[in-house]
């Protein structure tokens, strides 16, 4: 580098001048004695920049005159961090190239081509909404028909956790409430995929606290040598439709019709696996039991879920394919997979479809407005001038539905519900809430540098703030339990699905598939519960136990005595 001259400071003088340095000889001397090429030779090592900068001391006091306790290491990393959130300037707008464009709009090509005018296109749509309408109602109502078995008439609906014997205390003394106890004949029908149901708060068999699987009591009658015979009795409590896939009554896959038969009292329930479910032992007596009628005649139309989910994913695929509105393409794929999973692929408790039907048209009414909410705020700028339309489908769609479907996509986690307790019993939960969070970390760094990218990570940072604090207020609540239910995870984490991108896409779809089982299912449940709420009306409540002493045994009846509980603090 050619230094620079009093006379040319900047070291831009022509080429054949003579230099300071040649006419004196060397360079001429400041007056504090120093250079003034040494004085801006070090201005420019401290801040990098050789016209007039300030110092880096000077910098440091006059940002940071208040945070000069923090170490200037850590200073400047936050000042990068913060500069860094930003984003790059101008930013970097995020779009789907698509893969072999011609092919994936060529459905919407071949529409623009052949129906231009938009009378046209809502003609289209209309003929689409009536053709999946009819299909669905007509698969839908030949489902419901019951049927009818010979010799018993008309099968009751059941729900899967549906029992004989009510829970808790409900059946009274001496169990008067649940009588016949034998001498009667119920046909019944089940619904499909009855073995992922689960009880979800302890239930003593005997010595066993059974908790988070089927709940079926008994099975193959042994014979005096101990040998299981082709009978099956059950305890009147097990669920209905799991003792009837056990003992092979019935399919989980597509349910099916069968007639109950009550026995009385039974002892020594036997414990066996069939059909992919584990009976529970019970060697003692229970005044009412029940058993399944074998060969029986029956028209019993099957659950056809199945059928008619092929026909939803059809008609969801096609309008995926062939719309390039995002006005058009969100709302009517949310009501389709609103009503499907409503009536037919996670329905609520109800035997009959008329009482279903009611209920969830209620639902879909607020759930409708906070879809609206999220079209506007992260589906709409996502899918904004997308021309992707069959990547669309697959990650977009296919998400949706995985998310809709999670009571069989994801019904291998073992997590019910996240509560300390809950977890604690649930083997395998632990493990696997470590996965899910970390799999929601590294989600969400991609997230984050895709939102840094277009330069709004700073405004979602403060979205997220905010939801973090609010979720901290409702876990310092006395008295109440924050639970985080479907629809709730997906109003937290949507937002940050907005950017276009194909794993946004997915994760998109799949959220908002979690909002729609929730709703649909369980509908609008509190995030906020107290400890009574939680424990249903089944669980334990953890009360003092006695200490039985004096046990006192004669020919009619035992006494004995016992102390009481020591009174708990508060």
């Amino acid at each position: 580098m050619t230094p620079s001259t009093p006379s040319d400071p900047d070291g831009d003088a022509e080429p054949g001048a003579p230099s300071r340095w040649e006419q004196n000889g060397g360079p001429e001397p400041s007056m504090n004695g120093s250079s003034s090429l040494d004085f801006r030779s070090r201005a420019s090592s401290d801040v990098g920049d050789s016209n007039g900068a300030i110092p880096i001391w000077l910098q440091e006091s006059s940002k940071s005159f208040h945070w000069r306790w923090v170490p200037y290491q850590l200073r400047h990393c936050a000042r990068a961090v913060v500069a860094w959130t930003k984003g790059p300037d101008p930013p970097r707008m995020q779009k789907i190239e698509p893969l072999f464009p011609s092919i994936q709009d060529a459905p919407v090509r071949f529409i623009a081509k052949y129906f231009p005018r938009a009378v046209h296109k809502a003609g289209l749509l209309a003929l689409f909404f009536f053709c999946w309408l009819l299909t669905f109602s007509l698969v839908l109502h030949h489902s419901a028909s019951a049927g009818n078995i010979k010799g018993y008439g008309k099968p009751q609906p059941i729900w899967c956790g549906a029992s004989f014997w009510s829970g808790g205390n409900s059946c009274g003394l001496n169990g008067n409430r649940c009588r016949p106890f034998d001498n009667a004949y119920q046909a019944f029908r089940c619904p499909a995929n009855c073995k992922s149901v689960h009880v979800t708060n302890p239930h003593a068999v005997g010595a066993q606290d059974i908790n988070y699987r089927p709940f079926v009591i008994g099975g193959p009658v042994e014979d005096s040598l101990g040998r299981s015979t082709p009978s099956y009795i059950y305890r009147a409590d097990s669920f209905i439709c799991q003792a009837a896939i056990h003992a092979g009554a019935v399919s989980n896959q597509k349910g099916g019709c069968g007639v109950v038969k009550l026995v009385g009292e039974y002892s020594n329930y036997t414990s066996t696996r069939r059909n992919g479910i584990s009976s529970i032992a019970f060697p003692a007596s229970f005044p009412k039991s029940f058993t399944f009628v074998a060969n029986l005649s029956s028209t019993c139309i099957k659950d056809l879920r199945w059928p008619l989910l092929a026909v939803t994913v059809t008609f969801t695929t096609i309008l995926s394919l062939c719309t390039s509105s995002s006005a058009v393409f969100f709302p009517v794929v949310f009501t389709i997979l609103f009503f499907h999973v409503g009536l037919v692929s996670d329905p609520p408790t109800y035997t009959d479809y008329a009482s279903l039907s009611s209920l969830i048209i209620g639902r879909f009414l607020p759930a409708a407005f906070v879809a609206a909410a999220f079209y506007r705020y992260a589906i709409k700028p996502q899918q904004e001038n997308i021309t992707a339309y069959v990547e669309r489908t697959i990650l977009w769609l296919g998400g949706a539905w995985i998310g809709s479907l999670n009571n069989y996509t994801f019904d291998f986690i073992p997590i019910q519900r996240l509560t300390p307790s809950d977890l604690r019993a649930q083997p395998g939960a632990r493990l696997a809430l470590v996965i899910i969070v970390i799999s929601l970390f590294t989600i969400a760094c991609g997230q984050v540098w895709y939102l840094h990218l277009e330069g709004r990570l700073r405004r979602y940072l403060a979205i997220y703030a905010t939801f973090v604090t609010f979720l901290i207020a409702c876990v310092i609540l006395p008295n109440l339990n924050l639970r985080i239910h479907h629809y709730f995870l997906a109003l937290l984490l949507l937002p940050g699905t907005r950017v276009q991108t194909r794993p946004s896409l997915l994760y998109q779809g799949i959220l908002v598939g979690l909002f729609i089982n929730g709703t649909a299912r369980w509908g609008f449940d509190s995030i906020l519960q107290t400890t009574n709420e939680l424990r249903g009306p089944d669980g334990p409540l953890h009360s003092a136990l006695p200490d039985i002493t004096a046990i006192v045994p004669t020919m009619r009846n035992i006494t004995f005595e016992w102390a009481l509980p020591p009174l708990k603090k508060g």
